[in-house]
C-alpha cells in the first residue's frame, strides 16, 4: 500500500531453484528484485499482502499427527513469523542484504555479531568459537583486524562483506544474495561471486540479485529478468550472455549497455510500479512495438513478449518498426 492505494510491486513471477543451482535475477532498480525477497523471507512492510505460494524443499519435517519425520514443502508466503525466525531466516534461508549497515546492530563490533551467529548456528564454542569466527570472516575477506570495529566504523564494502560473513555461516541450503557487489573493487567483487559460487558447488541454492551482468556471467545457471514487477525472460546463462542471446527487447538492451558491449542505453525511464501503462510496460521504450503490445504478454518457452527476437530478427516485427 501507498497513499491509501494499492501497488503491485511484483506480478505473476513463476520459477524453480535446484539444489546446486545459482539463478541471477538482474534487472534496473525498482523493478521489484529485493520485494521479491523481502517476501520470500517475511521481510515486507505490515500493510503489505502475497498471494501464490513459494515453496521450500529440503529439510524440515512434517509434524501433523501420522507424518512425523516426513519431509514436507514449507510454503514461505503461508509460514508465521515464529517458523521464519527460529527455523528458516539463517538456517535454511542465508540472506545477504541489499543494505548491510541497516542489519547490523549498531552497538555491537562486527566480531561479537559473527560470534554469535557461528556459536547458534554450529555450537561452537571457546577456543573453537574464536578459531570459526576468524574462519567466517576470511570466507567473506573481511579483514581481521577490522573485526572489533563497530559498523558505524565501516565503509560500505566492509559492510557488505561484514554481511557477506554472516550469511555464510550458517551454510544454509538456500542463499538470497540482494546486490552482494555493492561498493566492492572488481577483485574483490569476483572473490565475493566465486565465494557465493561455491557455497553453490557444494549443494546448495543461491537466488543472486544483482545488477553487475559481469558478475551474473561469472557464477549463474540460469538467468531470470524483471521489469516493472514481472520476469519477462527466464534462459540459460550460456544462452543469455552467448548465442543465441537473450529474446526480450529490453534484456538485449541490458546487455547492449554494458560498456564492453555496444556501451548504448536503454532510452527512456522505467514507469512507476504505481503507474503501468497498459498492455506491455515496456513498449513505451520498445523499437518493434505493435498493436498486439497494448496487451499484457503471456510468458511462453521463457520468454513474455509478442515480439520475442528470433535468429537475430525480432518475431513478426522489422527491428525499428513502431507504431
Amino acid at each position: 500500500m501507498r497513499g491509501g492505494r494499492e501497488i503491485a510491486a511484483v506480478s505473476d513471477v513463476s520459477f524453480d531453484l535446484a539444489a546446486g543451482e545459482c539463478l541471477a535475477l538482474v534487472g534496473e532498480s525498482g523493478c521489484g528484485k529485493s520485494v521479491l525477497a523481502s517476501a520470500l523471507l517475511g521481510l515486507l512492510p505490515a500493510n503489505s499482502r502475497t498471494s501464490g505460494s513459494a515453496l521450500l524443499h529440503g529439510p524440515g519435517k512434517d509434524t501433523a499427527p501420522g507424518r512425523a519425520g516426513e519431509d514436507k514443502p514449507l510454503d514461505l508466503l503461508a509460514a508465521d513469523e515464529a517458523t521464519l525466525a527460529r527455523t528458516v531466516r539463517g538456517r535454511r534461508i542465508g540472506l545477504v542484504p541489499q543494505s548491510p549497515a541497516a542489519h547490523l546492530t549498531p552497538v555491537r563490533t562486527v566480531r561479537s555479531q559473527l560470534a554469535e551467529t557461528v556459536r547458534e548456528l554450529t555450537g561452537a564454542r571457546g577456543r573453537e568459537l574464536t578459531e570459526a569466527t576468524l574462519a567466517a570472516a576470511a570466507r567473506a575477506a573481511f579483514p581481521a583486524d577490522h573485526l572489533d570495529r563497530y559498523p558505524h566504523q565501516l565503509s560500505g564494502g566492509l559492510a557488505q562483506r561484514a554481511a557477506t560473513a554472516l550469511a555464510l555461516v550458517g551454510d544454509a541450503p538456500l542463499l538470497l544474495a540482494d546486490e552482494p557487489t555493492t561498493g566492492l573493487d572488481r577483485d574483490l567483487v569476483e572473490r565475493t561471486v566465486d565465494e557465493l559460487r561455491a557455497h553453490t558447488d557444494d549443494g546448495r541454492g543461491l537466488l543472486l540479485i544483482t545488477h553487475d551482468l559481469a558478475a551474473a556471467e561469472r557464477v549463474a545457471d540460469r538467468v531470470a529478468v524483471m521489469y516493472a514487477g514481472r520476469v519477462v525472460e527466464l534462459a540459460a546463462a550460456r544462452d543469455f550472455f552467448g548465442e543465441p542471446g537473450p529474446r526480450h527487447p529490453y534484456a538485449r538492451g541490458l546487455l547492449a549497455a554494458l560498456p564492453d558491449r555496444a556501451f548504448t542505453p536503454i532510452p527512456g525511464m522505467p514507469p512507476e510500479l504505481g503507474d503501468l501503462p497498459d498492455g506491455c510496460a515496456f513498449a513505451p521504450r520498445c523499437t518493434r512495438t505493435s498493436a498486439e503490445c497494448a496487451q499484457v504478454p503471456v510468458p511462453a518457452d521463457g520468454v513474455a513478449c509478442h515480439h520475442p527476437v528470433m535468429d537475430g530478427c525480432p518475431s513478426g516485427v522489422r527491428e525499428g518498426s513502431g507504431v
